[in-house]
């Protein structure tokens, strides 16, 4: 167990190559930061790179994205991150192929996602999943637990024995129906999500990417904020293991 452990950190950690690849990393990181930062469709990302003189196909931007985006998040995942101790804990229902799907997210009191969660339910054993991931995947317990008043959350944690303070009121937890909002633009742009699989994969992505750049949005003055968007770049460009940023992309 520990050699097959040790060999998933070092996968999570290796250097993304693009070998085989006709064009330059810079570019592939880029495409793929465009696709999740911002709500553009492929086909947009694919316009915006033509304006500058590089000819790819929305496929071959789909397909970037579908790689090197999850070797990107798997790598911001395994930086060091230091997450408040208050948790918001949410959930939102998303219609894909004319069934309800529910949409578990939870995020702390600074507004970085911890994770999410793509369930068919909204019970309890769907909120202990989330739970579960969540205290596996964070290197420390919540001080305080905040949700909305569904039962599902309280149920979830006196069957798995949690003890921490759970306060449940809608009017406390607008930051994580709020964090609920880039998702609903994102639906807009791609005309739905195909899949319950689809969605996961896409936010997956999306909402570490938006962890990386959240600092550099709020309460700053521009100095700061210029400091912050440096090194939020720096820091993409370090998960993407491309050489520059954006700058030589002309």
């Amino acid at each position: 167990m520990k050699q097959k452990a040790k060999a998933h950190h070092t996968d999570i950690n290796a250097a993304i190559s693009y070998a085989g690849y006709r064009f330059p990393p810079e570019l592939i990181s880029y495409a793929v930061w465009l696709y999740f930062r911002f709500p553009l469709s492929l086909r947009m990302v694919e316009e915006m790179l033509a304006a500058r003189g590089i000819e790819v196909t929305y496929e071959t931007v789909r397909r970037w994205a579908l790689k090197f985006g999850q070797q990107a998040a798997r790598r911001i995942r395994a930086r060091p991150a230091a997450f408040g101790d208050k948790w918001h804990l949410d959930e939102v229902v998303i219609s894909i192929n004319g069934r309800k799907h529910w949409l578990w997210r939870a995020v702390d009191q600074f507004g970085c996602v911890l994770d999410v969660l793509v369930q068919s339910r909204r019970d309890r054993h769907a909120a202990q999943r989330l739970m579960r991931k969540l205290l596996r995947k964070c290197a420390t317990t919540p001080r305080v637990l905040i949700t909305d008043k569904l039962k599902s959350y309280a149920a979830a944690m006196k069957d798995m024995g949690l003890r921490f303070e759970h306060r449940q009121h809608k009017g406390l937890n607008n930051r994580a129906e709020n964090s609920h909002q880039p998702t609903r633009v994102r639906e807009k742009v791609m005309r739905r999500f195909k899949s319950a699989r689809q969605l996961q994969q896409f936010l997956s992505v999306h909402d570490q990417v938006a962890n990386l750049f959240q600092h550099c949005r709020y309460n700053v003055n521009a100095a700061e904020k210029r400091t912050k968007r440096s090194q939020a770049f720096a820091a993409w460009q370090g998960v993407t293991c491309a050489n520059t940023f954006g700058a030589q992309i002309a």
